[in-house]
């Protein structure tokens, strides 16, 4: 598996098919959305590594969404294709200014699609993101998406995955409960700060002895990971 997350945005389901079975042919995650006030949620929830917006949709047009998104903090990373039928070159001018990373009219192939969204994904993936991170001995590996603890494989929930995955990314700074549920939870998922409590408390007992000492309660604050005890 990539285990690259695709949304992909378009009002017509026959279209949103054709793509999704390219695209999880090529072993990416699908998620889709039939307008944009839906993709805007499953975006800010979701975290999905790439977006395929239409270009035409009733109400709320890819093009709003799509300006919206790069206005947005949290979102203003997130690559995206635009998908239209239309062809003219003032079109796909004004959806590269939107922040459009690429450009594809319909009708396409599947062949094609999957091409342009691998060269946008390589464009856009910051370094690191996808490169395994060792600390003492804890391994974790986002490309097949596991965590080792000096070679041996532990059983671990996906979100204390995600939970471990930003700590160790982000180490020897404290979050507070509010910045870790909107890093890994997403700013729209209403979830009570002690939810954070709760997952910490299993990513502790997945972990097992030395490496649930690495995650560090800060008084006052939250939490913080770090090799140094």
């Amino acid at each position: 598996m990539t285990s690259k997350t695709v949304l992909i945005v378009d009002d017509e389901a026959s279209i949103r098919e054709m793509i999704a079975v390219a695209l999880e042919m090529a072993d990416y995650r699908v998620l889709e959305a039939d307008n944009a006030q839906t993709a805007h949620a499953m975006v800010v929830d979701e975290k999905p590594d790439l977006l395929l917006l239409d270009w035409m949709m009733p109400g709320t047009s890819g093009i709003e969404l799509a300006r919206r998104l790069k206005r947005e903090e949290t979102t203003a990373e997130l690559p995206i294709i635009m998908l239209t039928a239309k062809g003219e070159e003032d079109n796909k001018i004004q959806g590269l200014e939107a922040g459009a990373d690429d450009y594809i009219t319909k009708p396409f192939s599947p062949r094609e699609l999957v091409a342009r969204l691998k060269a946008v994904l390589r464009r856009t993936t910051p370094r690191g993101v996808e490169e395994a991170v060792e600390v003492e001995g804890l391994l974790l590996d986002p490309a097949s998406h596991r965590v080792s603890s000096h070679g041996q494989a532990l059983e671990i929930g996906p979100t204390e995955y995600r939970l471990l995955q930003f700590f160790m990314t982000h180490q020897e700074r404290a979050y507070t409960r509010g910045q870790l549920l909107d890093q890994v939870w997403g700013g729209n998922v209403y979830v009570e700060e002690r939810t954070v409590d709760v997952h910490i408390r299993r990513l502790r007992k997945a972990l097992g002895d030395p490496h649930q000492q690495m995650i560090q309660t800060v008084r006052g604050t939250g939490y913080r990971f770090s090799a140094r005890v």
